[in-house]
């Protein structure tokens, strides 16, 4: 059989395309799948080793069978139903409206609504990453990052049901130093009803199972930063 798959961040610099083609028996697990992309472009071997692959939108194990028709994607560690209360959930390229988002999670029961935003940094002292920061470049998993952004609002309910409304966004594209890149906030009747650790659970949960990669590019040279964190199986949405 042969499977298109969708490649994000260092891979997709490897390949020099975002989507490419594998050919390889049936049946097929995600383990034989990696295999054959390393035999049949070996420029990928060392992304790959430690790479993530999602199938159909859901993080996969070795094991996972893959088929013709599946919507695969692999990609470095990052860097759905219906909801109770107010969300707003987005992968944008345009800058994020605060007032807005705020009106739109503020409700007659809600008295406190906490936020964290992530702006673009212009130094940066890592190993491995330019001293100064030109400017960083944002890419996304678009479809699969939304619904991980509603799983994460999921988890919060389920740690905090105090909190009501939430809003997740995460901006994409080339960003310059000071500007906005995420966005969390949480709303709640008070202060004291887990608000503040929600949005630090929020902006902490988005670095490891949202699909957003960056790119820090420098005077002399550019990185795609990646995480540590491996999603497997059991970060993927039980409901």
């Amino acid at each position: 059989m042969e499977l298109n798959i969708r490649l994000f961040a260092t891979l997709k610099d490897r390949a020099g395309q975002g989507h490419i083609l594998v050919r390889l028996d049936e049946p097929a697990t995600v383990q034989t799948l990696l295999a054959a992309i390393v035999n049949q472009y070996p420029a990928l071997a060392t992304a790959v080793a430690s790479s993530i692959v999602s199938v159909n939108k859901a993080f996969a194990g070795a094991d996972t069978a893959v088929q013709p028709g599946d919507e695969i994607a692999i990609f470095p560690p990052v860097s759905g139903g219906d909801l109770p209360h107010p969300t707003h959930f987005a992968i944008t390229t345009e800058a994020v409206d605060i007032n807005a988002i705020h009106q739109r999670l503020t409700a007659p029961d809600v008295g406190a609504i906490v936020t964290f935003t992530g702006a673009v940094r212009g130094q940066t002292h890592r190993q491995g990453l330019p001293d100064k920061t030109v400017h960083l470049e944002y890419e996304a998993y678009e479809e699969m990052a939304e619904q991980k952004m509603a799983q994460i609002a999921q988890e919060i309910w389920a740690r905090w049901p105090l909190v009501k409304g939430i809003a997740i966004v995460q901006r994409i594209g080339a960003l310059q130093v000071g500007d906005m890149t995420t966005f969390v906030a949480c709303a709640a009747a008070h202060r004291d009803q887990g608000v503040f650790d929600a949005a630090r659970y929020g902006i902490d949960r988005l670095k490891e199972i949202v699909p957003v990669w960056k790119k820090e590019v420098g005077p002399d040279q550019s990185v795609w930063v990646e995480g540590h964190y491996h999603p497997t199986e059991q970060d993927n949405d039980t409901r």
